[in-house]
């Protein structure tokens, strides 16, 4: 029998026992379906006892039908076959007979784990391992793997070269995809580290760290669904690029609970997308910058009133700017600046008190005072002006008026320059997001108003409530802090996050464990100690499982050899991993003239579309991002669905069939942390890779 003779009965076969796995899928589905009809149909249950049932029952048959439905393609993926006879098929999730019996076990359960830790050297009792590669429902093709040959039955078949090697020949598209058919050994150790503490997962480019730390997530919702469903997951990434590449990896394994956010949308309300040039972004991102921000949250916004006169009976009653200063000082004190505002009356009436000399005044006593004065517009208007509630985008749009007055030496002239610089755009960048979450812990919310609770006077209390409201609801961007708080944070390109950043991570991960995922010879931040210190604060003291991934799955070993020679210029020992596969294909270095730079660029992206199957990627500085763009906007248009347009750092986690570096040395001139960009751009291509320049002088650094 031929070979494709052979694999064809296996593709068949296979495919039987498939259709017999969907039908049981299907028949869940038509029973989660029908129970959402049904709970729907009890919304005339009248009681509150009934509602809550109802909801209850159509949010379970809805999250179970959402994952029959996320599941559908390539449902079955892998099968093995033990030394005793047995026969265990795996999938994206776990299925069984009309009578419980086991049709398909999810590929996190225990019984699955061999399947990712067998090897030939330690077989674990299997002798084959066998990938089925599905299109939907269809069974399209197989690969095994012979484990332990010498158990093998004599009518056993082995089809292919392995799995793993045929996936890592497959052409890319525009989003990252579950690997749960190809997980290697060292990988799966990592997945199903233990839940508490902090899983750090490191290893050069290629390693498969990404995907590995969101098949961990899946895996966590898997084996303690209420802790880390109640409580959330946050998966966070360096981008929106990044974010729309991997968001399909884990609704495609059932899960489609965990947040996915950018640096740039991790506080509610805000969406940043820009980056700021280095000397801006390394200030914004210092641990430098708290203090400031401390003094620009307690500071008098701008327009704030600096005295107030009163007349009641006889009197001239008058608070002084220095009065007002010293004031604001005590409830300043005391509390965050929201939470002082409901004391601002009371202490600012308390201070015109004490001025009261006439006779007739004292006689009606301080009670009375306080209504007439509480109740003047006057009074209201003008504590509205010195003490408002604020938002910290209210407090943000100020830095650029307040930093040279309350800096107090923190920041060089160049960094203030560019902080200007930045802050004049007058929308947030990304570095600016933990900023403005900074600035909501320091002011604070604004309390809920209970007139049981409050002891101050009533009319205080109307007051308080009436302005605030109105002003708190016309002005609010972020939401609540209360809400910040997750079961369990993902940090993916880790080694990048500025001591700001971590800051803000680490408030939502206070009781929270962590997975961790990056690699230093690929950092873009300059000052790795000063991060590493707000690191270890933002983890609090939670216990660390280190695991390092050592093969390179991504590039070809021609590709990741010249990468190398980068990386140990950005890095003085970079952890560099071990590649895996030669394609014979070099990588090519084209030097052109400055006005034919364009030209070489668009043959080079032409050249190697028609090369390959799967993405392609021109990456270049990103002072000229906007100019290639624009150059390019027609090619780019012609192969939307395979040719981008990126700067450096937006190609952090990614992955192309071809890459077009442009410009490498504007690149590694552009941030002190420019070879290590270069070598993140390098090793994002898989199959072939084209340099171009004016120049090549950092060939010359590394020959």
């Amino acid at each position: 029998m031929s070979s494709h003779n052979a694999e064809q009965r296996e593709i068949e076969a296979e495919q039987s026992y498939v259709d017999t796995v969907y039908e049981r899928l299907d028949a869940s589905a038509k029973v989660a379906q029908s129970l959402v009809v049904e709970g729907m149909a009890r919304g005339h249950v009248g009681n509150e006892g009934g509602l809550v049932e109802r909801d209850a029952m159509v949010f379970q048959a809805q999250r179970r039908l959402s994952a029959l439905n996320a599941a559908h393609d390539g449902l079955v993926f892998g099968r093995l076959n033990m030394r005793n006879g047995e026969s265990r098929y795996i999938g994206r999730i776990g299925v069984r007979d009309a009578e419980r019996e086991i049709l398909l076990i999810d590929w996190r359960a225990p019984a699955a784990a061999i399947f990712y830790q067998a090897t030939a050297q330690e077989p674990a009792g299997v002798v084959r391992r066998r990938v089925l590669r599905c299109s939907n429902d269809r069974v399209i093709g197989i690969e095994d793997d012979l484990l332990d040959g010498e158990n093998a039955p004599d009518d056993l078949v082995v089809i292919g070269e392995g799995a793993l090697l045929a996936s890592l020949t497959r052409a890319r598209d525009s989003s990252m995809h579950s690997v749960v058919a190809t997980i290697q050994k060292e990988q799966d150790e990592a997945i199903r580290a233990p839940a508490r503490g902090a899983t750090t997962i490191g290893g050069g480019p290629g390693t498969g760290k990404t995907v590995v730390a969101l098949h961990r997530a899946a895996y966590l919702l898997y084996t303690d669904r209420r802790r880390f469903e109640s409580g959330g997951v946050l998966v966070v990434g360096p981008s929106n690029v990044f974010m729309n590449y991997i968001e399909r990896v884990l609704p495609s394994l059932g899960e489609t609970s965990v947040t996915l956010r950018s640096l740039g949308e991790v506080v509610d309300g805000i969406r940043a997308g820009r980056h700021d040039e280095s000397v801006a972004a390394a200030a914004k991102g210092s641990s430098r910058m708290t203090g400031f921000l401390t003094r620009a949250a307690a500071a008098p916004m701008p327009g704030t009133p600096t005295e107030f006169r009163y007349f009641y009976k006889d009197d001239v009653l008058r608070l002084h700017p220095e009065q007002l200063d010293r004031i604001r000082r005590q409830l300043l004190s005391g509390a965050k600046r929201n939470r002082a505002y409901a004391k601002a009356p009371a202490a600012l009436v308390d201070a015109l008190w004490r001025q009261v000399r006439g006779d007739r005044a004292l006689e009606k006593g301080q009670e009375e005072f306080t209504e007439i004065v509480t109740t003047d517009d006057r009074f209201v208007d003008f504590v509205e002006a010195w003490w408002p509630p604020v938002e910290p985008t209210e407090i943000w749009r100020t830095l650029p008026d307040v930093i040279d007055q309350l800096s107090r030496g923190t920041f060089s002239r160049e960094e203030i320059a560019a902080l200007k610089a930045s802050w004049a755009i007058g929308e947030p960048s990304i570095q600016d997001v933990p900023l403005i979450d900074e600035l909501r812990y320091l002011v604070g919310e604004l309390p809920e108003v209970d007139d049981e609770d409050d002891e101050g006077p009533k009319q205080l209390m109307s007051f308080e409530r009436r302005e605030r409201d109105d002003r708190v609801d016309r002005h609010r961007t972020t939401q609540s802090i209360e809400d910040d708080g997750f079961a369990h944070v993902l940090v993916d390109e880790a080694q990048d996050l500025s001591p700001m950043q971590w800051r803000m991570l680490g408030r939502r991960g206070r009781h929270a464990s962590w997975t961790i995922v990056g690699d230093e010879a690929q950092s873009s931040w300059p000052h790795p100690r000063e991060s590493a210190a707000a690191r270890k604060a933002a983890l609090d003291g939670k216990p660390e499982h280190a695991f390092r991934l050592s093969t390179n799955y991504r590039n070809s070993a021609e590709i990741y050899e010249l990468a190398a020679k980068v990386a140990a210029i950005g890095v003085p020992d970079p952890d560099l991993a071990d590649a895996v596969r030669r394609t014979g294909e070099q990588p090519r270095h084209l030097v052109t003239e400055a006005g034919r730079l364009v030209d070489t660029v668009r043959s080079s992206a032409e050249d190697v579309l028609g090369r390959v199957a799967g993405t392609v990627a021109i990456v270049v500085p990103r002072a000229s991002l906007d100019r290639l763009r624009s150059d390019l906007a027609d090619l780019v248009e012609q192969h939307a669905d395979r040719l981008r347009v990126l700067d450096g750092l937006d190609t952090k986690g990614l992955e192309f069939d071809g890459v077009i570096v442009v410009e490498p040395d504007g690149i590694t001139d552009e941030a002190s942390a420019g070879w290590r960009t270069l070598y993140v751009v390098l090793t994002r291509a898989t199959q072939l890779l084209t340099t171009v320049g004016t120049s090549d002088r950092w060939r010359g650094r590394i020959a």
